[in-house]
């Protein structure tokens, strides 16, 4: 393979050429990269080795313009903003970037990843008929994947009676997972105290509300706020005591109790897939959004010996990482 050459464009993005391997393209595609966070540009390696399995090589007849932003709202809508104007298809991370680019273009072709229910935010009509201009991964099956967790928590402190959930407010995933949540508790008699927090100086004060509540475990809905504050989160949740599950593994590693989440890297791979339809003539209305292709638990047995667990090996022996 040829020497990978980029082309650093005004603002901090980066131009990588990619051509179709055996064919010449009808016209010379554009395409928009908006990822955030910590693993922003490992997401975007295994996105571009997929688009490279798939028959792209480097070349000059197609261009990805990568921005890997900090997951801010406002610098995520900056970036997509900057880049619609030069671009034929989008590729956005996360529900907030998801949301940010619906607002931004109802028109440019956008693959969204790693999204939290999109037809209740109305990113798409339903899921097997997007209906517009985008298309995607969605984050997780919400129902499936809250009533796992809460399930999980339950295997480990079989005791569970109440739980706090950590709710980031105005975060789009959190009405959609907290309905998740209320339809699984219900079905396992186990009563929620939700916790709204709004700035990660929210974090500390939260969790002596939730000390003062009493309760037997918590739950941190999955979202930007949380994501970015996996490491205080973790801090807080040894600090205070408290069994925990997550849909971050990033949080466990950090020092969190357990997590049950998609594996990002695979989705990356998905969206490469999605791009790959989109050049080849599919219309993103037309493409059906789908689920992860799977789903990692990850365990920290250091954490669970500081609160006084045993996880049971059963956990132990479907985990996919197991921190000792």
């Amino acid at each position: 393979m040829k020497r990978r050459e980029f082309i650093t464009l005004a603002g901090g993005l980066t131009m990588w050429p990619l051509a179709v391997q055996g064919q010449k393209p009808a016209k010379t595609w554009r395409l928009g990269y908006v990822g955030t966070g910590g693993l922003g540009d490992q997401l975007f390696g295994e996105f571009t080795k997929k688009l490279e399995s798939l028959g792209y090589v480097e070349a000059k007849s197609i261009f990805v313009a990568r921005s890997i932003v900090p997951p801010d709202a406002k610098t995520i809508e900056a970036a997509v903003a900057k880049l619609l104007s030069e671009i034929d298809i989008l590729v956005i991370w996360g529900t907030v970037g998801g949301v940010v680019a619906k607002r931004l273009s109802q028109t440019t072709p956008t693959v969204f990843l790693s999204v939290g229910a999109p037809v209740d935010i109305g990113l798409v009509q339903s899921l097997s008929h997007p209906g517009g201009n985008m298309t995607g991964v969605s984050f997780e099956a919400a129902i499936d994947t809250y009533a796992k967790r809460l399930q999980m928590l339950k295997e480990i402190v079989p005791a569970l009676r109440t739980i706090a959930v950590l709710a980031a407010e105005g975060d789009p995933n959190v009405t959609f997972a907290m309905r998740s949540l209320e339809q699984a508790a219900s079905g396992m008699h186990l009563e929620l105290t939700t916790i709204y927090v709004t700035t990660a100086d929210d974090l500390p004060a939260a969790f002596d509300q939730i000390r003062q509540a009493n309760v037997d475990g918590l739950i941190v809905i999955a979202g930007l706020l949380t994501s970015i504050n996996a490491k205080t989160i973790a801090e807080l949740s040894l600090a205070h005591r408290l069994p925990n599950c997550h849909g971050f593994r990033e949080t466990v590693v950090a020092g969190g109790l357990i997590s049950l989440g998609p594996d990002l890297f695979a989705i990356a791979r998905q969206g490469a897939v999605y791009v790959d339809r989109i050049i080849r003539g599919a219309k993103p209305a037309d493409l059906p959004v789908e689920q992860p292709d799977r789903y990692e638990i990850y365990i920290n047995l250091k954490t669970a010996k500081v609160l006084g667990l045993e996880i049971p090996a059963y956990l132990l022996a479907g985990a996919d990482k197991v921190i000792e």
